[in-house]
């Protein structure tokens, strides 16, 4: 199995002119956004609803990153896309950031990314939204899946 092959989504996100810094690369700060883009658009793809008019709100409450490779504009990249753990009130995703190289993509990041799903209003973590929870669960990879 390669390693694309172990994320059930691979979300396209094309690099942007404005991505780039000075060195002439994807600035490290930019992966985030990737991996939120990417978090977000797939959700209300697999939900049908948009995710901002829930009563329930994911916010992000950690996240990190891995860098592996080097990406610059116009690089096509895809976002993999996996769930670690499934919680009450929080999503822990798995990401991979794969740069389109011909027929292959070539892994140039890994990351993690917290949701915690809170009251739209009070702010306060309350349970997943149903239509969340059912969308996220054909993502939850088992224990021991390298990221």
């Amino acid at each position: 199995m390669t390693q694309d092959e172990q994320y059930p989504v691979l979300w396209p996100v094309p690099t942007r002119w404005a991505d780039n810094d000075h060195y002439g690369h994807v600035n490290n700060v930019t992966y985030y956004s990737y991996f939120d883009t990417a978090v977000n658009a797939w959700l209300i793809h697999a939900t049908g609803v948009d995710i901002r008019e829930l009563p329930a709100i994911g916010v992000v409450a950690q996240t990190s990153c891995k860098f592996l490779g080097s990406l610059s504009f116009p690089d096509q990249l895809r976002v993999g896309i996996r769930i670690a753990r499934l919680g009450n009130s929080s999503i822990n995703y798995e990401l991979a950031i794969f740069r389109e190289a011909g027929d292959a993509l070539e892994l140039a990041a890994t990351g993690t990314f917290t949701h915690v799903y809170v009251d739209n209003e009070t702010r306060k973590p309350i349970p997943i939204p149903e239509i969340i929870r059912s969308a996220a669960e054909p993502l939850v990879v088992t224990a021991g899946a390298e990221s």
